[in-house]
């Protein structure tokens, strides 16, 4: 777990005095992500170190080239960094952004372990009109992956099959949960 290694200590470093909007401090939320992913039997390196990474260019000012990993997981840290290009609206960016996921094995893990984790925090965090919109991107796009995900690689059914239960779970319930409050 070499890549891992080094994106650990990479990732606390630069995370260091950062909070997430829940208070607590954000290299927790990586570093989750990446137990999950131990826990869901992903035992890949260039995987558990891209978990590890997948938010310091977004979040610290990083680009992928400055990251301490081989080029495989810099290229899969940059997949699943989001960026609007010139021209691009906020909807065109994401449908580039979610196709472009497929392509990597390690970038389509990451986020759908990324989402699976927001969204099973955003409860406390996420202003109504946020948990909306939160799901409803979740539903557009990030379930449409996870199903074809399973069709690209199979070898992760089990780990895609848990991350589709827990993600509708959550999902179905703050819907649930919000028609409620509004009746």
């Amino acid at each position: 777990m070499t890549q891992t290694l080094q994106a650990l200590t990479f990732a606390k470093q630069k995370y260091s005095g950062q909070l997430r909007k829940s208070g607590e401090p954000y290299f927790v939320h990586p570093l989750t992500m990446a137990c999950n992913a131990l826990g869901m039997g992903i035992r890949d390196d260039d995987a558990i170190a891209t978990i590890l990474l997948h938010d310091v260019c977004e979040d610290c000012d990083v680009t992928p080239d400055e990251l301490p990993v081989t080029d495989a997981v810099k290229h899969s840290v940059d997949l699943v960094t989001l960026r609007i290009m010139d021209g691009e609206t906020q909807e065109i960016a994401k449908n580039r952004y979610y196709n472009m996921l497929l392509e990597d094995r390690e970038a389509t893990l990451c986020k759908l372990i990324d989402r699976c984790h927001n969204v099973s925090s955003m409860a406390g965090t996420f202003s109504i009109e946020k948990l909306k919109s939160y799901i409803s991107e979740t539903r557009e796009y990030v379930l449409p992956i996870l199903r074809k995900a399973k069709e690209k690689y199979p070898a992760d059914s089990d780990a895609l099959f848990i991350l589709k239960y827990h993600i509708t779970s959550v999902v179905d319930s703050i819907i649930a949960t919000l028609q409620a409050i509004e009746t």
